[in-house]
């Protein structure tokens, strides 16, 4: 049964760093995850793409606001995606999302490429 299990989000002054993290589940040696990726969502805007890496030789990809501010990981050993966020802006606030897929995905921060999601968890960026 394939699960995404985030946690690690909470409240930070602008400035401050989180990381988020999100337990996987449901892989086996034969059916692996291909593409990762974290979006968020914010009230009344769509979900966006934040970060995704290409588990195949660690690709990373970023939305421009994000860039230089934010990076994505991947510890394969223990089946967890990371998303380290620093210098975060009071913009930075949202439900941030999980997601993960086995096949080839061509567009890796649209939230379409994605089948199995996680609940999410908060992220509150105060000024």
């Amino acid at each position: 049964q394939v699960q995404l299990v985030e946690s690690g989000g909470g409240s930070v002054q602008a400035g401050g760093s989180l990381r988020l993290s999100c337990a996987t589940s449901g892989h086996t040696s034969s059916r692996k995850w291909a593409y990762m990726g974290w979006f968020r969502q914010s009230p009344g805007k769509e979900r966006e793409g934040v970060a995704a890496i290409r588990l195949a030789g660690y690709a990373t990809y970023y939305t421009d606001s994000v860039k230089g501010r934010f990076t994505i990981s991947r510890d394969a050993s223990k089946n967890m995606l990371y998303l380290e966020m620093n210098s975060l802006k009071p913009e930075d606030s949202a439900h941030y999302y999980c997601a993960a897929h086995f096949g080839a995905v061509y567009f890796p921060l649209r939230q379409a490429a994605y089948d199995y999601w996680g609940q999410g968890t908060p992220v509150t960026v105060s000024s």
